[in-house]
C-alpha cells in the first residue's frame, strides 16, 4: 500500500519511524511549513534522512498542491497532528481516503485542546480516536478508538506522553492495517453528544481561589505543563505547576497562604486547601516552590490572586 504520511513535530516522526520499521512504503511526507529562523521540524528531518520527498504546502486549498498529491498515487494519506485545515479534495485523492489521529473520544472534545480539558472538567477517563476527516472539524466517522484513565495525580504531561502518545502511534498503525484489510469501519459520529471547546490558553486558566479545591486542582494539572494555570503574588504574575489537593479545611480566607513546609506552600480554598511545589515566576524559570519561597519573601497570610 503507497502511503502519503501528513503530520508535524515527535508524534509525527514516532508515526513515520513505526510505519517505517515495519516495511511500509511511504510514498511523501507533509509536513507543516517552518516560520523563518525555525529549526527544521522532526519529521522533515526523518524523512529527508530517509530518502522520502517531502511537501511543505502553506495552504491545503491550492488546486496545484491537489495536483501534486494526485501524482504521487497514494493509497492512503495518514495524519498525525495536523493543524492546518485540509480540504476534502485534498483528503479524497488516496484510494482509499485520509485517516486521522485526535486525542480524544470523539465527538466529546473536538478542538485543538483536547486533552486539557478532560482534566480540567474532572474526567475520570479520556481516549483517543483514529477517524475519516472530512471538511467539519473533527466530524468525520470514526475508525476505531482507544480509552484510557486519568488518574487523581494525572496532569496534561502524562495523560499525554505516557498514556495517548504512545497509544496513539500502535493506533495509527492499527488503522493502517484495518484500511489494508478491507471494508474498515465508519461509524458516524452522534453529533447531539459533541462538545467543542478551542484552545486552552492563558486567559482560561487564571486560579479563582473562591472556587471549589478538587476544581482548582484539577485546572492546575489540566494545564501543567501548557499553558500553566496562574494566580497573582503581590501584583506579579506566578505559574503554578504542580500541586496536590489537601481535605483539609481551614478558616483562612480563599487564596490565603495557610502554611509554608519543606515541599511548598499551602494556600486555603473553600472546602480544602492546595499544597503547591513547582512554580514559575514572571521573568523567571521553574522552580521549587520552596526556592520561590526563599527568594520573594513571601509568608503565611500572604494572599495570592
Amino acid at each position: 500500500m503507497r502511503i502519503a504520511v501528513h503530520g508535524q513535530q515527535a508524534f509525527g516522526k514516532s508515526v513515520l519511524d513505526a510505519l517505517l520499521e515495519r516495511g511500509e512504503e511511504i510514498v511523501a511526507v507533509y509536513v507543516a511549513p517552518e516560520k523563518e529562523g525555525q529549526r527544521p521540524d522532526p519529521l522533515k528531518e526523518t524523512a529527508l534522512a530517509h530518502n522520502l520527498p517531502v511537501h511543505q504546502p502553506k495552504s491545503y486549498k491550492d488546486s496545484t498542491v491537489w495536483e501534486q498529491f494526485s501524482e504521487l498515487k497514494p493509497d492512503l494519506c495518514v495524519m498525525a497532528f495536523v493543524t492546518l485545515f485540509v480540504p476534502e479534495e485534498f483528503l479524497n485523492i488516496p484510494t482509499h481516503g485520509t485517516i486521522q489521529y485526535h486525542p480524544s473520544l470523539l465527538p466529546l472534545h473536538r478542538g485543538p485542546s483536547s486533552i486539557n480539558w478532560p482534566i480540567i472538567g474532572g474526567s475520570k477517563k479520556t481516549g483517543l480516536s483514529i477517524f475519516w476527516p472530512d471538511n467539519g472539524l473533527d466530524t468525520g466517522p470514526i475508525l476505531l478508538q482507544k480509552e484510557v484513565g486519568i488518574t487523581p495525580d494525572d496532569t496534561l504531561g502524562s495523560v499525554y506522553f505516557d498514556k495517548l502518545y504512545p497509544l496513539g502511534v500502535e493506533a495509527m498503525l492499527e488503522g493502517v492495517d484495518l484500511v489494508k484489510a478491507g471494508n474498515p469501519p465508519r461509524e458516524v459520529q452522534d453529533n447531539s453528544k459533541s462538545t467543542y471547546e478551542s484552545w486552552c490558553s492563558a486567559e482560561q486558566v487564571e486560579i479563582d481561589w473562591h472556587k471549589p479545591a478538587g476544581e482548582i486542582y484539577n485546572l492546575i494539572r489540566g494545564a501543567d505543563p501548557a499553558p500553566g494555570a496562574w494566580t497573582l503574588v503581590d501584583g506579579d504574575k506566578l505559574q503554578v505547576y504542580a500541586a496536590k489537593l489537601l481535605p483539609t479545611k481551614h478558616d483562612g480566607a480563599p487564596g490565603a497562604i495557610t502554611e509554608i513546609t519543606d515541599d511548598g506552600i499551602v494556600v486555603a480554598a473553600p472546602d480544602g486547601q492546595i499544597l503547591i511545589t513547582r512554580v514559575r515566576p514572571a521573568g523567571g524559570k521553574k522552580v521549587a516552590a520552596p526556592e520561590f519561597i526563599a527568594a520573594s519573601g513571601v509568608s503565611i497570610g500572604t494572599q495570592l490572586g
